[in-house]
């Protein structure tokens, strides 16, 4: 079979092969401990689920706009400019197949050959594939441990040259928990705005922060910059809705437009009841949201010390998402060379799944996911501590 040339350019996502082996495992009756998954362990609010089963009920099974039906697109806008002041509307609001399609669709809609775009790593495996997908080139800009990877706004402003059309942020970051300041937030978009290079701020993790940090949102100089800031989100972990597959773009017309053509002929319109559930969970299930995150915490520093305790491995407490990213590089060695033979090691000998750094573009860390109970925590933390005395 041949395929083109673009297919080349892009590989396999390393934390959906981790699922897949996860799954595989599970259906042989492996008694697993799964910390790759990137997904909440809780049920979709009962808002959401009652509100998606009426629509079924009802009828509401046909096409839909393809940007999305209006009343969640106007939600989603009177939510962002009544908590972050942004100007868009509901005509600079489109509904997406989750985050990633979002994400997706905006690079087809603004990259191509000969352009640049700035990330920060340790990052999400996916911004790295669809820029290269899109044709661009990706600058990294690495972030460091020590400071528990915060993003900061100075070697970012540095990357940047005459050939970059745009700057991903993600913060809290997938996988590394780490976060941007205010102050660094406002010191890129300045930098980028003067030089005419957008600013996709994906902030799918907005919500889970810890130890009082205020996430806050780069829409929050939408109406300062309007031809600057771009916003990303999901449904996906806020509402524990992953399955029901849905995010959104909220940004300057064209590029909402140009997406929405896109999306036109990639999927059309996203599912017409899930909609409903989504709706319903915006406008009515906040306590849901407080809870997740309070227990997110709790997990967090149940999990935090038990990892320093490994042999060899060391980890800052994150200050947002629901992962923790320890450095396992004194731990490697004969037994494993790399973070990817140790995760292979621990899966074949412990059942534990968690995700090699080397997704994520690190050869020193691994990924462990807390979005799990705690039982599950103490289970496979004890797993992992007889692993590491073997060392």
């Amino acid at each position: 079979m041949r395929l083109s040339g673009r297919v080349g350019r892009i590989q396999e996502s390393a934390t959906l092969r981790v699922a897949r082996r996860a799954l595989e495992l599970k259906a042989q009756g492996v008694d697993l401990v799964d910390f790759g998954a990137g997904e909440p362990d809780f049920a979709s609010p009962p808002c959401a689920v009652a509100a998606a089963t009426h629509a079924l009920q009802s009828g509401f099974t046909k096409y839909t706009a393809i940007a999305g039906i209006p009343e969640l697109r106007q939600a989603l806008a009177a939510r962002y400019a009544r908590e972050f002041g942004a100007p868009w509307g509901a005509a600079e609001t489109l509904i997406t197949v989750g985050g990633k399609g979002a994400l997706f669709e905006s690079a087809l809609a603004l990259f191509e050959e000969g352009q640049e775009v700035v990330t920060h790593t340790p990052t999400w495996v996916s911004f790295v594939e669809q820029i290269r997908f899109a044709g661009a080139d990706v600058v990294e800009v690495p972030t460091d441990g020590a400071e528990g990877f915060a993003i900061r706004a100075e070697p970012i402003v540095n990357a940047l040259t005459p050939r970059t059309r745009a700057v991903i942020l993600n913060s809290p970051c997938n996988p590394t928990g780490g976060v941007i300041e205010p102050g660094d937030r406002r010191r890129i978009v300045e930098a980028c705005a003067a030089r005419d290079i957008l600013v996709i701020s994906d902030e799918t993790y907005e919500r889970f922060v810890y130890d009082g940090f205020a996430a806050g949102s780069a829409a929050e100089l939408a109406a300062e910059y309007p031809e600057t800031v771009v916003v990303v989100g999901s449904f996906s972990k806020t509402y524990a809705m992953t399955g029901w597959r849905l995010g959104y773009l909220l940004g300057p017309r064209e590029l909402v437009d140009a997406a929405c053509r896109i999306q036109g002929h990639a999927t059309s319109n996203p599912t017409s009841f899930a909609m409903k559930g989504a709706l319903a969970a915006l406008e009515g299930a906040e306590a849901d949201v407080e809870a997740m995150i309070a227990e997110y915490a709790l997990r967090r520093d149940l999990l935090i010390p038990r990892l320093n305790a490994l042999p060899g491995v060391c980890c800052a407490a994150p200050k947002g998402a629901f992962y923790a990213f320890p450095d396992v590089s004194a731990c490697l060695g004969p037994r494993f060379a790399t973070p990817t033979e140790l995760a292979e090691r621990l899966l074949e000998e412990e059942a534990v799944a968690i995700v090699a750094g080397e997704a994520f573009g690190s050869d020193r860390h691994v990924r462990i996911s807390f979005a799990c109970s705690r039982a599950s925590l103490e289970e496979g933390m004890s797993r992992m501590a007889r692993f590491f005395a073997k060392r």
